[in-house]
């Protein structure tokens, strides 16, 4: 499960760092909102499964309360979900 967790966290920052770098962008400067609809809904997904990966592992990573909200956050932040792969998962 930890396997899994390790790779929906990559692709779920990928998938926010494109969102936020290249569809973003598209969509204000170009008026070109098609990229925000191609990886919004894979974002989308990625990020409830991320979420739901990290209640189910939680125990057996042994994070405490506040560890597991920290993992939790850091799926909105840039860059937040490669940190925590590094920093919390064994």
């Amino acid at each position: 499960m930890t396997l899994i967790f390790r790779i929906v966290a990559f692709l779920e920052g990928i998938s926010y760092l494109l969102l936020l770098g290249v569809g973003m962008p598209l969509k204000y400067l170009y008026e070109n909102d098609s990229w925000v609809k191609g990886l919004g809904m894979p974002h989308g997904l990625l990020f409830v499964g991320y979420l739901i990966l990290a209640f189910l592992i939680k125990d057996s990573q042994r994070w405490n309360t506040k560890d597991f909200i920290i993992v939790c956050l850091a799926s909105v932040i840039p860059f937040g979900t490669f940190w925590v792969e590094k920093k919390y998962i064994n």
